[in-house]
């Protein structure tokens, strides 16, 4: 029985793991083939040997622009285009207080949640397929913040800033999960 996504081709960020390897499952099971994305190998391999060869796991740091380019030139070059992208790898601290947020803690955060993300969905929009979906994974803290978690809840609420993009002949509309 073919699946809501069969023939898709979907890609997961941060999908070695957790929510993000549970959303790649599931796009399994709907007839999609999916890449996740990963920063260790060994993650991704138990992934893949776990869910099957419609699972594919590309070793890259979605804050690192020249790993974007590079997971976007292997889906390119193996399936020629993107039906879905499931923006899930994100990075959070919820316990450190305004006083103790240093530069690097917030580069890090902005340039995972934010910043890595802007861009994987930028590359994204050149490969989506006419009715593609771009999905940003956002978090209940881009709502309501708790104590010590000040600058993750921004970088989530920057997410769910981003409601729709509009990409040249084309539509594709980025919705976020809170």
């Amino acid at each position: 029985m073919p699946g809501k996504l069969n023939d898709k081709v979907a890609l997961v960020t941060g999908g070695s793991s957790g929510m993000g390897l549970a959303t790649a499952e599931l796009f399994v099971e709907e007839g999609a083939l999916v890449y996740i994305t990963g920063r260790r190998q060994e993650p991704l391999d138990a992934a893949t040997a776990r869910v099957g060869p419609q699972l594919r796991g590309v070793v890259g740091d979605a804050s690192n622009l020249g790993d974007i380019d590079r997971v976007f030139t292997t889906i390119r070059s193996e399936s020629g285009r993107l039906d879905v992208l499931f923006a899930s790898a994100g990075v959070g601290n919820l316990t450190d207080p305004l006083a103790e947020v240093t530069p690097e803690s917030f580069d890090q955060m902005f340039g995972l949640n934010v910043r890595g993300t802007l861009f994987t969905a930028q590359k994204a929009a050149e490969l989506m397929t006419s009715g593609g979906s771009i999905i940003l994974n956002g978090s209940a803290a881009a709502e309501k913040a708790i104590p010590g978690s000040s600058v993750y809840a921004a970088s989530k609420a920057a997410l769910k800033a981003w409601n729709s993009y509009s990409y040249g002949q084309g539509q594709s509309s980025a919705e976020t999960s809170i």
